[in-house]
Formats: structure tokens, sequence, C-alpha cells
């Protein structure tokens, strides 16, 4: 039995190989990237790779590859369940919808004209998203109608970038304010002023579809659980201020008491439903009521490192630090095992 780990700084990877060596699994590591990684995978039977949605050669192909050998008879972190619809948010509303989740809702529209007739009926406000990107970026709150079919025509139109320079630079220096970033981090921002990344070049102008939310008011943070091996841990996010916005906003709340078991509950339920190796789920509620906003496969894994515990799926708490990388190998390895049977 071996493990291929592709590794990849600021990654789940460091995590995966320091729990190989330390439980003397074999290991080795490959590059996705590279023409030959068929073969080079060829002697593994678990492929795991912590693929990135701004990495613009991941977006090319990196759910192509992983579930390719899948499909060849081979366990890989993030299976098709777990990562088909990472960074997505349109396929992530059909997905919970389907599966009859408390979602809050969302309307998508194909068509110019149908999208126009909606505007001019619906209440507002509502939250403009595109299908891709985090830590909030690209979502806006529409106060009135006005604005929104200006939206809309746009998305009809030329599209919308991936990348906001003045947005994104306003983000840093907030970040930078608070102490949660650096000056030199600000200082690249002003050079994205002129030049604009990678991923976006690559990536182009998202249009051709228009998506919305309700707005759900009285909320002043979101809550992320993370259900990983039937454990499930939890931060609250606090909303940016004279903003709407949570993800991403750098102020994280830890305390057990903060999160409501029912909640959690439903997180377990759902990860079992959808057959998940790791889903982050991120509420608000309306009327105490929790109301899923979106989910994903991964996340920023130095803000979870003050957690106070987690929780197993018989909601026995348990204190203390924890590894939830490390959570991801062992549930391949028990994947493995039990095909072996």
């Amino acid at each position: 039995m071996k493990i291929a780990i592709h590794h990849r700084k600021d990654g789940f990877s460091s995590h995966w190989i320091e729990y190989c060596e330390k439980n003397s699994i074999p290991y080795k590591i490959v590059d996705c990237y590279s023409t030959s990684i068929i073969d080079d995978v060829r002697d593994c039977d678990i492929v795991m790779w912590h693929f990135h949605q701004t990495n613009c050669k991941d977006i090319l192909f990196a759910k192509q590859l992983v579930y390719s050998l899948q499909t060849a008879g081979k366990k890989v972190f993030p299976d098709f369940h777990t990562g088909w619809h990472f960074d997505d948010k349109v396929g992530q509303t059909y997905l919970l919808e389907a599966m009859g989740a408390p979602i809050v809702p969302s309307y998508l529209f194909y068509e110019k004209d149908k999208a126009l007739n909606w505007a001019d009926s619906t209440e507002f406000p509502k939250v403009f998203k595109l299908r891709r990107g985090a830590g909030s970026s690209q979502v806006r709150l529409i106060r009135d109608r006005r604005t929104a079919r200006k939206m809309i025509k746009k998305a009809f139109g030329k599209g919308f970038s991936q990348y906001e320079p003045g947005s994104n630079l306003k983000e840093r220096w907030r970040l930078y304010r608070i102490g949660k970033n650096s000056l030199w981090n600000v200082f690249k921002g002003v050079v994205r002023l002129g030049y604009t990344t990678e991923f976006d070049r690559i990536a182009g102008n998202e249009r051709g579809y228009v998506y919305f939310q309700d707005f759900i008011p009285e909320n002043d943070s979101d809550t992320r659980i993370i259900v990983i091996d039937e454990k499930a841990f939890a931060i609250k996010r606090l909303v940016r201020k004279n903003d709407f916005r949570a993800s991403g906003s750098g102020e994280v709340e830890y305390r057990k008491e903060l999160f409501d078991e029912e909640t959690i509950r439903l997180s377990f339920q759902l990860a079992e439903k959808l057959n998940s190796q790791s889903l982050a789920l991120d509420y608000v509620y309306s009327n105490g009521k929790p109301m899923i906003v979106e989910i994903s496969f991964g996340f920023t894994t130095q803000v979870y490192e003050s957690c106070e515990g987690y929780w197993d799926e018989m909601m026995n708490w348990h204190p203390g630090p924890f590894n939830p990388q490390h959570w991801m190998v062992e549930s391949c390895l028990k994947s493995l095992v039990k095909s072996n049977v």
C-alpha cells in the first residue's frame, strides 16, 4: 500500500506527509502537473491532491484527473462526491435543492429577458454572486431593481472579471488595519491595480448566466461547520464592519457555546447524505433556523488551529487540539481497507 501526495505550500499536503511519516505509511510525492502523472501513480493505491480554486492550472484539469483515477479504481481525495461541486455555487444550489437541504432561496437565470422580468417583480435586497470565488469576492448586496437590471445586463454582456483590483486593495488594507495582513501584501494590492492575476487572464469573464440569493437579515456572523470522517468542528465568522459579508473577514470566534447542536447534527446528516469525505457548510439563521449559504471541501488550515475541540457523530465533545488533515488520510485508509474486504 502506498499513498501518492501532490505537495503544495499552504495546503493540506504538509499534514498528510506528517501523518504518513509519523505512522510509517509508505508515500511518495508526485507532480500532478506532470505529463507522466498517470504512470507516476500506478504503484499507489491512494492519490491525494488539495487543488485550489484560484490556481489557473488546477481549474483546467484537477477534477478530470482525480476522477479519472477514481474511475480506474484508486482511492482519491477529494473523491467525486466530495469535490465535483467545489467552487461552483450554481452546482451547489442544484445539489442542495435536490437533496432537500435548507438552502438560502436562490435564483438562477440563463436568459436575459427572464432575469429582467424576475427583477421587475421580485423584492429587494438580494445578494448577487458569481458561481466561482471565495472569501466573499464578487459578492454584492443589490438594494433596488435598477441596480439588479444593471447587473443582469452586464452578466449577459461583457460579464464580470474574477478579480476586482480596487475591492481587493480595499480588503487588503482592512485586514492590515485589524492586524490580519502585512504591509507588503497591501503593496502587492497596489501593484495589482495595473496588473491582473494569471488566474483572471486564463479564467476570463463570467457571463451568460446570473445568480442571486435572498438576503437574510439580522446576521452579524455566519457559522462554518466542517465534517470529516464522522467528526465535526466549527467557527463563527463575524461580519465586516458596515458590511453584510462574513467569509474572509478575518474576525473569528471559537467558543463551543456559540454553536447550536441541532446545526451540528444537521451537518453530520448532510455529510452522510452527500457521501462526502470533507464537507464545509456555511450557515446563516432565519428566525432561529439554519440556512445554508454555500458548501466546500477545502478550508484555510491556519484559521482552525484555535478550535477548542470537536464533536463526534454521537455528539460527544472532545476538547483539545486536533488535526483534521490527518482525519482525511485516515478516511482514505479506511475506504481502502473496506474495498479490499
